[in-house]
């Protein structure tokens, strides 16, 4: 993969993109990119590619889509806070 992101800043990759975007082109345009996540990393393009939606009208609809793609456990131990306790 040609370049990684770590999950907390993969909103920068998804604002290079133009849209509205087919979920097709989405999985093309994000196939290089390697997202960090707290147990490993994923391939952005394969997950954008295992979305319900058909099409992306902004930046913000294609990483609500990924949020709701990646497993819970992508960002950590569940039900663990950052910093608090």
């Amino acid at each position: 993969m040609a370049r990684e992101v770590k999950l907390s800043r993969v909103e920068t990759v998804l604002s290079e993109l133009d849209y509205p975007l087919s979920r097709a082109a989405a999985a093309d345009e994000l196939d290089d990119v390697a997202v960090l996540l707290a147990d490993g990393e994923v391939n952005l393009g394969d997950v954008v590619a295992g979305t319900p939606a058909e099409a992306f009208d902004s930046a913000a609809d294609l990483e609500s889509e990924l949020n709701n793609a990646l497993p819970r456990e992508a960002v950590g131990e569940p039900y663990q806070s950052e910093g608090e306790g």
